[in-house]
């Protein structure tokens, strides 16, 4: 496995960092304007679908960059038809996991909308399963292209694709999915009086293309294990992050913290990114040095924080500079909102202390899981690239949401509220 250096790490890791970070920025502003339309109004369990299907990128996206980084280092892409194989075989599999999870995360809003309130109309339902599959399968399609050429890209030209492939993969990915429910929920939302039919047929449309991605997917051996054995993350983190949907259904639904709306997609995808980087980093370094079930010495014994931080090893270096990336970076991208004129925060000192805190706690808990979990599942005989991806990403979306919600909530309370918060 070659060496780098903290710095060559952090030059690598920067751009595509940056990349992903403005991809971030320009999904919340996008949200925060298309909050006001009539779709996100009247059916605000819309906004539980949000983090379910900008999460995909975690589940599935990322998974798929992880899984075809580890397989470059490890030579396993150097034969072109072993090559495209892989390829083919991960992008079929990957559009049905697109097309249940949509469905399954559709379903969840629904339920997660009726039980506060306990209303329930089944043109709203239909309405919202039409968007969540189409969305997520258009979505799933698009990045998935990109990825397979950034990888490919990156092999060609010498560079570690598991420090570009995962935050790529999501720098354009949530503007591309956020823009995608959007554009798909006010369309059938303005059908919805006059051809009510059009939401059914839509969803079935992209429900009868899932058998076809089966049979692709189950030809080649690499996918066809996950295709019966890959649900377990997937469905667990698309839950988890309809949990953190339904915190931010919830704080929008309060005049006083609709400012929350355009720092959400940017708090969790920067969380994100930097744990699918050290998850994937921590992969391919176990790929190289252990068998299945076995773990390095370091790694043996009861997990401690300090043991992900501390110390002078690949994982150890990787974990200090991602941690160090988070102010520079969080602040960058609270000036770019800020000169873009978007969201309805000022951003006081007091206001970017608190957010600050809520992304540097964000990340230094994900960097600390995803070194305990990737370790236990490579322990327990899983590969890690399929199965820790989803739920760091998806305990991202958790907790960076929770995370926000509370800090809005602190600031609400401790006095510090601009004239301008909630317009």
């Amino acid at each position: 496995m070659p060496k780098e250096s903290p710095l060559a790490m952090a030059l690598q890791i920067l751009l595509p960092f940056l990349l992903a970070g403005f991809g971030t920025v320009s999904a919340g502003m996008v949200l925060d304007v298309v909050q006001h339309w009539e779709a996100f109004k009247n059916i605000t369990e819309i906004f539980i679908l949000v983090p379910a299907l900008l999460g995909l990128k975690g589940n599935l996206e990322m998974t798929l960059a992880s899984r075809l980084s580890t397989a470059v280092n490890v030579g396993k892409m150097d034969s072109p038809i072993e090559k495209w194989n892989l390829i083919i075989g991960n992008l079929a599999l990957k559009q049905v996991q697109a097309t249940v999870v949509g469905f399954l995360a559709a379903v969840a809003a629904v339920v997660l909308g009726w039980i506060p309130e306990g209303k329930f109309q089944m043109s709203h339902a239909v309405l919202l399963c039409s968007s969540s599959v189409a969305t997520a399968f258009i979505a799933s399609l698009l990045q998935g292209i990109i990825m397979v050429g950034v990888i490919v890209g990156s092999k060609k030209t010498g560079i570690n694709p598991d420090n570009v492939a995962t935050p790529i993969a999501a720098s354009f990915g949530d503007l591309i999915t956020l823009a995608i429910l959007a554009w798909i929920s006010q369309g059938l939302y303005s059908c919805l009086d006059s051809h009510a039919y059009v939401s059914s047929l839509v969803c079935g449309f992209f429900l009868s293309l899932t058998p076809v991605c089966i049979v692709i997917s189950s030809k080649h051996p690499a996918s066809r294990t996950l295709l019966y054995s890959g649900w377990e993350p997937v469905i667990t983190a698309m839950v988890i992050s309809s949990i953190g949907g339904l915190i931010l259904d919830k704080t929008v639904s309060d005049p006083n913290l609709a400012g929350i709306v355009v720092y959400t997609p940017v708090i969790n995808g920067i969380g994100g990114n930097l744990v699918a980087i050290q998850a994937s980093r921590i992969s391919t370094y176990l790929h190289f040095h252990s068998a299945p079930g076995e773990i390095p010495d370091e790694a043996k014994g009861c997990y401690y924080p300090c043991r992900t931080f501390c110390g002078s090893g690949a994982n150890h270096r990787s974990a200090q500079v991602l941690l160090l990336l988070v102010l520079p970076g969080h602040l960058i991208f609270l000036y770019t909102i800020h000169l873009m004129k978007s969201g309805h925060t000022t951003l006081t000192p007091i206001f970017m202390t608190v957010y600050l805190a809520a992304a540097l706690l964000q990340v230094f808990t994900l960097l600390c899981f995803a070194d305990w979990m990737v370790h236990s599942m490579w322990r327990s005989g899983k590969d890690p690239d399929s199965f820790s991806i989803p739920y760091l990403t998806a305990l991202g979306d958790l907790l960076g949401t929770a995370l926000l919600a509370l800090s809005f909530h602190f600031l609400w309370v401790i006095g510090d509220q601009d004239s301008d918060v909630g317009d």
